[in-house]
């Protein structure tokens, strides 16, 4: 991580928190100009990103980010090799991890609403280079979603028309997402909140049902009483021992990133001040609620040996409980949430390439909004980079495409260690500049201890990667990744030095460069 920081930055910068939250447009607030990170744009008429969030919206949008296929696919794997009380074990510190990162971003979020939000507040608490490389990681992260969702929206797809090409469901879903978020921020919102509220619902539905069973209020093949919760400790504690419990974790860690798309968010919505919190505070129950509930329910009716075995272990509870047609409701639910990733990835992806068109790191018409404040440009690189994620998908999937799996796995947990240590960056600069506490909309609670417990935590998930043989692939590759970042930087930055140097030297004023 880059030591440059910006320490001399003009107080404007955080002086006044949440003042940033017109209903019109969504601007980033000033930058301090340096060689290396030209001030942004600020004509409101092409850069506008209009408010048309909701706090109704941006509390699904946080859960929808998370709900995965993880969930509904691969917890039953998950469980079998950590087994039932280490799968619960890890869910929970994974949990903890995600909401102390949340408290973290609440405070920046609230005090600075700007889209684009992590690589913004990297470039200013810790430096123009990391805050490059906090957008491209990030950016990366969703792009490569985007390429592995399109294909999956074609498998599932392939359940009711067997007869039909993968591409062209792949196609239909590229269609549907893209038009959900070029016609304006308020359809992709709602588009998320349908998508989210099915997932929401089917899990809702599984672990009422599933208690139901576990007490025997309803009949489930395979036992002839109450099969109550004797299975979560049938074989033991542990029974596979501790250390698949720890690679659970850094699994769990990934499954839990799209939490922090409420800061992607937040220079959309309305009221920030008020939804931006509310969403984090219920971020922590909900995720407890729908992970660990659920896997409880699966681990009380399914022995943990047999879940998940070639079958979701969804399906296989409603299956075993008698629900009629269980697995082409679970593809219904599991193609939603496919849907629900995708428009996120698209609208996460989108936003991290207009706010540094914005930032003028890249060229500044990527910043450009058309009428109902929807960057166009921006929208087409980022859906440009999820078509050629998936065309590396089919062309080189066990080179190009597995090294970029590999290495945006990991990219949520750096944009996590990146959020922490800005926002004790943050308070830092406020208090030394004059500002107290008391001042700040919202605060995070137990400042500095939960903030560093954070940093720390997620710190740990990155480099203790290095004990789990199947993802030591992927951290020597983000490790290469992320130093070709800062050089790619590094010399973007040297040339516009000896730009501007000849400029000067030929008596031209720069500022008055487009």
């Amino acid at each position: 991580m880059s030591h440059t920081t910006d320490t001399d930055a003009a107080t404007d910068d955080i002086a006044s928190p949440g003042t940033a939250t017109t209903d019109t447009a969504a601007q980033s607030p000033a930058q301090p100009a340096s060689p290396a990170s030209p001030a942004p744009a600020t004509g409101h008429e092409h850069t506008g990103l209009k408010r048309g969030m909701e706090a109704r919206h941006l509390q699904m949008i946080s859960l929808g980010g998370v709900i995965g296929t993880g969930l509904f696919l691969s917890s039953g794997y998950t469980i079998q090799q950590a087994g039932p009380i280490g799968t619960i074990l890890a869910y929970g510190i994974g949990a903890l991890i995600v909401y102390l990162v949340m408290l973290t971003l609440g405070e920046l979020s609230v005090a600075m609403p700007v889209t684009g939000s992590f690589h913004v507040y990297a470039n200013r608490f810790i430096g123009p280079a990391t805050g490059f490389v906090v957008a491209i990681q990030y950016w990366l992260n969703w792009t490569v979603a985007l390429g592995s969702e399109f294909t999956a929206a074609g498998l599932l797809m392939q359940r009711w028309f067997p007869d039909t090409p993968i591409w062209m469901w792949s196609a239909a879903c590229i269609v549907v997402i893209f038009l959900a978020n070029a016609l304006s921020v308020r359809l992709f919102a709602e588009a998320e909140f349908f998508f989210a509220s099915v997932k929401v619902i089917a899990i809702i539905a599984f672990i009422l049902i599933g208690l139901l069973a576990i007490f025997g209020a309803i009949p489930i093949a395979g036992y002839d009483h109450a099969p109550l919760f004797g299975n979560l400790t049938s074989d033991g504690i542990f029974p596979n021992g501790f250390t698949p419990v720890f690679a659970t974790i850094l699994t769990v860690n990934f499954a839990f990133s799209g939490t922090e798309l409420i800061g992607v968010t937040a220079g959309e919505t309305r009221d920030p001040e008020t939804a931006v919190p509310k969403a984090i505070h219920t971020t922590l129950w909900r995720l407890v609620l729908f992970f660990i509930g659920s896997i409880v329910v699966m681990c009380a009716l399914i022995p943990w040996r047999q879940a998940g075995v070639g079958e979701s272990p969804f399906v296989l509870v409603f299956q075993r409980i008698g629900i009629p047609y269980a697995a082409d409701i679970m593809n219904f639910v599991v193609l939603t949430a496919v849907l629900s990733a995708s428009n996120s990835g698209l609208y996460a992806s989108t936003r991290m390439v207009w706010s540094l068109g914005n930032e003028g790191v890249i060229p500044r018409w990527f910043a450009k909004t058309n009428r109902r404040g929807v960057p166009m440009l921006a929208l087409c690189a980022a859906m440009a980079g999820g078509l050629l994620a998936l065309l590396s998908s089919v062309v080189a999937a066990s080179t190009v495409y597995l090294m970029l799996v590999a290495v945006s796995g990991l990219s949520s947990v750096v944009v996590w260690v990146a959020i922490a240590f800005c926002q004790i960056r943050f308070r830092r600069r406020w208090l030394a500049e004059g500002h107290s506490a008391d001042e700040l909309k919202y605060r995070t609670p137990g400042f500095p201890y939960v903030s560093w417990a954070a940093f720390a935590l997620c710190t740990a998930s990155f480099v203790l990667v290095v004990f789990d043989r199947h993802q030591r692939l992927a951290l020597v590759g983000e490790i290469v990744f992320i130093a070709l970042c800062y050089g790619i930087y590094a010399l973007r930055a040297r040339r516009m030095r000896r730009r501007r140097s000849g400029d000067l030297g030929d008596g031209r004023n720069t500022a008055e460069r487009p």
